[in-house]
């Protein structure tokens, strides 16, 4: 696990600590291609330079986000506005994860991508990379 990941996830309390370092080892597995970091202050996995996925602590749990999930088409997820294509689930205990169901998640931020990497330099248009 990268280490600025680590720090975030031990600054955690107990249970959220065991959500996020559960989230952050299926994340890995999935996606061993991809880059992570803390990024805008929680972690982030990137393929190529684009975010994919990442979590964040917020009042109503452990947030894992897919910032294409919109697509994914997943009744599981929950898909916030219109303007992005993010779409997300909360967690509040690490039994909660349903380790086959965020497999496919992770399989499909692979292959359903929207351009975020470049959004400023289009001023705020997406366009869809795979």
């Amino acid at each position: 696990m990268n280490e600025q990941i680590r720090a975030y996830n031990n600054a955690l309390s107990d249970n959220d600590r065991a959500i996020c370092d559960l989230l952050a080892r299926e994340i890995d597995r999935a996606l061993p291609e991809a880059e992570n970091k803390i990024w805008h202050a929680h972690p982030v996995w990137f393929l190529d330079g684009n975010p994919i996925v990442g979590y964040s602590r917020q009042k109503a749990g452990i947030r894992l986000m897919f910032w294409s999930g919109a697509d994914f088409k997943e009744d599981g997820l929950s898909v916030r506005g219109a303007k992005f294509k993010d779409a997300s689930i909360f967690y509040n205990e690490a039994g909660e994860v349903d380790k086959k169901e965020l497999k496919r998640w992770l399989g499909k931020a692979k292959t359903i991508q929207w351009d975020y990497k470049n959004i400023v330099k289009r001023k705020g248009v997406l366009e869809r990379l795979k």
